[in-house]
């Protein structure tokens, strides 16, 4: 007797395989993660910094796929000698929390006053604020804290302050955990994201790459709240003007300013559309690949390698495998290396070698 299969019999019309129900691809696509990270490593959270540099950069697979899996990048980029300097320093972390500290002090009464006056001049004062415990076993169980801290805040009206509150957005089909610094609730049942950076305002403005970049974090913040919001009815309004607080001057007091993040938010939910699904990325790879970083310096080379990157030298601010990627586009001659604007104007020519050859006469 022959073997049986599950083939269908010939000339009969093959049955199409069942479609497994989502939760099963969502367990699937979980082991599938955590066997490209490694046994029992645990996976890296994915902020709203790299978050926002991913958006940035959705042509880039091989971004998707670590972040997506929770690779922990810094880690992979000493493991391929090619360590990277991205980061806050300690220094500049201490000197943040130290500040964010004093902003929330006193309940938050600052903190709350600044966004008063700054966005909602006409409420009542925020005196006597709610505070909510938001605490929870978790990045599950504190994304569902979060979200019922923000229906009670709604129903009961007056000035909420959400210190800390964490928040899920979907990342090319898997969540990511957010946690902006903070997220006020108006008397008007209205939502502010708040920003909390260490870099002064010096006589009322700063550096407009920090104050960039705290906008395009700020925005991604905004779109995991929309999320949130899309589930109550009626949905509370998430203003798309954030509280941006810095130290005055050369000062530890603080101070703020309105920052407008919708072209952020615009840009930013349009460039996330466009990445390409994990588990269509993970589908792709080779059986057995694995990024963790114990792993001998060959192997990795060759599961990175796996995952087409989209280089470019912006990433040298952005991303911790910037170097690893940069040496590898050198070593192909790829024109990426020279920048986007240029590569554009290349169309089909890829390499250095094929650019000089068109230019020569002596091809293209």
């Amino acid at each position: 007797m022959s073997e049986f299969h599950g083939s269908a019999t010939r000339g009969s019309n093959p049955r199409p395989e069942p479609t497994p129900p989502p939760a099963t691809r969502g367990t699937a696509l979980r082991h599938r993660l955590a066997e490209l990270r490694g046994p029992d490593v645990p996976a890296k959270a994915l902020d709203a910094r790299a978050l926002a540099a991913l958006a940035a950069n959705p042509g880039c697979r091989r971004r998707a796929i670590l972040d997506g899996a929770g690779v922990d990048k810094a880690a992979l980029a000493g493991a391929l000698g090619a360590p990277s300097d991205y980061g806050q320093s300690q220094f500049a972390l201490i000197r943040g929390n130290t500040f964010e500290a004093r902003v929330k002090a006193d309940g938050g009464a600052e903190l709350l006053r600044l966004t008063r006056t700054l966005l909602d001049p006409a409420a009542e004062p925020p005196a006597g604020a709610a505070v909510p415990d938001l605490s929870a076993p978790g990045p599950e169980g504190r994304t569902a804290r979060t979200a019922l801290a923000l229906r009670e805040a709604v129903a009961a009206g007056g000035w909420t302050l959400l210190d800390h509150p964490m928040l899920a957005l979907d990342v090319a089909g898997s969540p990511a955990f957010l946690e902006p610094d903070a997220v006020v609730v108006h008397p008007d049942g209205g939502w502010t994201v708040v920003e909390i950076k260490s870099f002064p305002m010096l006589d009322g403005s700063a550096d407009p790459a920090k104050v960039g970049a705290a906008a395009r974090q700020a925005a991604v913040y905004v779109l995991a709240l929309e999320a949130v919001a899309a589930r109550l009815t009626p949905p509370p309004a998430v203003r798309h003007e954030v509280l941006l607080v810095c130290p005055k001057d050369f000062s530890n007091l603080p101070t703020a300013r309105a920052v407008d993040v919708r072209a952020q938010r615009a840009v930013t939910a349009r460039q996330l559309d466009r990445l390409t699904r994990v588990e269509t990325i993970a589908e792709e790879l080779p059986e057995g690949t694995c990024f963790d970083p114990e792993r001998p310096a060959g192997e990795l080379t060759a599961a990175v390698d796996a995952v087409p990157a989209a280089y470019a030298p912006e990433c040298l601010s952005s991303c911790e495998l910037a170097f690893h990627c940069r040496q590898r586009s050198r070593a192909a001659d790829a024109v990426t290396r020279l920048g986007r604007p240029l590569r554009a104007e290349l169309g089909a020519l890829g390499t250095v070698h094929e650019v000089l050859s068109a230019a020569r006469g002596e091809s293209g």
